[in-house]
């Protein structure tokens, strides 16, 4: 099992910037992919960002240019370092990680909301 613990969301203002953290503990030794998930009120849940084991990334539309996934397996921590966010940004975001067996673990999610 791996639990995942999100921090770091938060009220900031259009233009701003948030770092978002995700620590997992437990069989970290299992996990492959990690990534960030969010989800709106009234909207189904998309992928910002994921990042493999060996650093590779993607992006979804939404973050392309202004979010960086990035982790430290050291740490069995992935971050989400957001810049330029919007008013559209705003949404519960979400770790993920899966594991050699491909298996999904989720942390509780952290709230970011932009606005002025």
């Amino acid at each position: 099992q791996v639990q995942l613990v999100e921090s770091g969301g938060g009220l900031v203002q259009p233009g701003g910037s948030l770092r978002l953290s995700c620590a997992a503990s437990g069989s970290t030794y299992s996990i492959r992919p990690m990534g960030w998930y969010r989800q709106a009120p009234g909207k189904q849940r998309e992928v910002v960002a994921r990042i493999t084991s060996i650093g590779a990334t993607i992006y979804g539309d939404s973050a392309k240019g202004r979010f960086t996934i990035s982790r430290d397996n050291a740490k069995n921590t992935v971050y989400l370092q957001m810049t330029s966010l919007k008013p559209e940004d705003t949404a519960v975001y979400y770790c993920n990680a899966k594991n050699s067996a491909w298996d999904d673990y989720w942390g509780q999610g952290t709230q970011v909301t932009v606005s002025s």
